[in-house]
């Protein structure tokens, strides 16, 4: 492998991207009039991403060897360490559980061929309008043999492929539509048939990446250079660097450092309200009946919960070729007047006493892989909140998994959902509710519009906890839909 000289120079505790950022215009002046002539692309924006600050990435933090690490393992095992990881990367321990995963899923002997699971990302990525996936994954498809003909759409694939359309729009905006019919018209016998192991493997792969496409939308991923979108051959001028530098600047402030009288006050508040809640929780608790009441209150509030339209929102993509019924969305679980399907509750058919057994044992090890991801996800914490140490946020991420939950129509009896209201913002729930079930309306405007107190990691962390909560609930719909067709 050929190391770049200025790769060799880098600081034993930094992690720096060769060329990543655009030349200095001293570098500019030594070009040779020659060399002019010859197009070099370079990155459009600075940084993995849209949202955060180069000064909010790990492109600016010290890591100890550990972290160093991971890095490493990604780029020997994908030829590059692309922008989601270096965003993830503000979290090694839980970057590290989503890489063991994710390489299992694509890589290790598995039920399904290869280029099928390239292909099943990038059906399950086009929901979403996620062309950053789509792109990864048609290289990947590629490499691994897939058939380019598949690429001109779904018009082009076997019948067996097409037949997952149906589970794929499901689980991407409404989980909670899909039955035991709709596996057993995807295994009853015949040549397009898929066998229960392989379903499995399509499920799980089908979940991993719609969420995935959540957080590359929601924490505003800039597409690589070799992307389309990620480059020009535009030489820089020194008025864009300037202004690069500036915006980045300016998004640094409005989130770490720059936050008002009013949003420090917030702070505080939200503080003080966890200290509340905890001590309330113990000198009393609420009955089952007035549980069920204030989940079904916050499920119906939910409703009022939506984005509006926006022109940063992203654009539409030249991806319609693989998605079919593109009008079907997400649409509320619960709307007024409407008849609506019953609460799943999550004690009748949960992860831990159902879902991680069924999947362990039809394509084994990947259960133990899901469930470490979902417990280090859920248990991350630094004890820290903006610039308060030693505080138990322990609440504050129940309470936004259990919403993400309540937003796909999942209620855990010992919940109380009263607590929801009480820390959640609404600015806050805009954001989850946009990322979590329409991720490609997401803009900067609402990213900047919640927690401006909060530093941008403890932003992404929040976006960690949207991918993997929304994940374990379409799992939940569709294994339990399995479970039904298995008796």
């Amino acid at each position: 492998m050929r190391v770049s000289a200025a790769a060799a120079s880098v600081p034993s505790g930094r992690l720096e991207p060769v060329a990543a950022d655009c030349p200095t215009c001293q570098q500019c002046k030594r070009v040779h009039t020659k060399d002019r002539r010859v197009k070099i692309p370079r990155p459009l924006g600075q940084g993995p991403s849209a949202f955060i600050p180069v000064r909010g990435t790990i492109l600016q933090k010290d890591l100890e060897d550990a972290e160093r690490q991971i890095f490493i393992e990604a780029f020997v095992s994908t030829g590059r360490v692309d922008n989601v990881t270096m965003v993830m990367g503000l979290h090694p321990q839980y970057l590290e559980s989503f890489w063991k995963t994710q390489y299992y899923l694509l890589q290790m002997d598995g039920p399904l061929p290869y280029h099928y699971r390239h292909y099943i990302a990038v059906m399950a990525a086009a929901r979403h309008q996620c062309s950053y996936l789509v792109s990864l994954h048609i290289n990947d498809f590629l490499q691994v043999g897939g058939n380019p003909e598949w690429l001109n759409g779904l018009n082009f694939v076997p019948q067996k492929m097409r037949n997952l359309n149906e589970i794929n729009k499901i689980l991407a905006h409404r989980p909670w539509l899909i039955t035991k019919e709709h596996i057993e018209n995807l295994l009853k016998t015949g040549e397009s048939s898929w066998s229960l192991a392989e379903l499995i493997h399509a499920v799980v792969l089908l979940t991993h990446y719609h969420s995935l496409a959540s957080f590359v939308l929601g924490c505003g991923i800039r597409p690589e250079l070799d992307q389309d979108g990620g480059f020009t051959f535009r030489s820089p001028s020194p008025q864009s660097c300037d202004s690069d530098s500036a915006s980045n600047s300016g998004s640094e402030e409005t989130v770490n450092g720059g936050a008002s009288r009013d949003d420090l006050h917030e702070l505080e508040v939200l503080i003080e309200k966890m200290k509340l809640l905890q001590e309330g929780r113990q000198d009393e608790e609420a009955s089952q009946e007035e549980m069920a009441t204030r989940f079904e209150k916050e499920k119906r509030e939910s409703l009022l919960v939506a984005p509006t339209d926006d022109n940063e929102s992203l654009s539409l993509t030249n991806l319609s070729c693989f998605v079919e019924d593109a009008d079907f969305g997400y649409k509320d679980f619960s709307r007024r007047g409407e008849q609506t399907p019953p609460t799943f509750r999550a004690q009748d058919y949960s992860w831990e006493d159902h879902g991680y057994s069924l999947i362990n044992r039809l394509y084994p090890e990947v259960g133990q892989l899901l469930d470490e991801k979902f417990q280090v996800v859920y248990n991350l914490t630094y004890n820290t909140m903006a610039m308060h140490c030693d505080v138990d946020t322990s609440m504050l991420r129940r309470a936004i998994w259990n919403y993400i939950h309540c937003v796909f129509g999942i209620r855990y009896d010992d919940y109380d959902y009263g607590e929801v209201n009480q820390l959640l913002e609404r600015n806050l729930k805009i954001y989850i509710k946009t990322v979590a079930c329409y991720p490609e309306k997401t803009t900067k405007r609402m990213y900047i519009g919640f927690w401006r107190h909060f530093r941008h990691s403890e932003k992404v962390h929040i976006n960690l906890l949207l991918l993997e909560a929304r994940m374990q609930a379409a799992l939940l719909y569709a294994l339990r839909a399995i479970t039904r067709y298995m008796t």
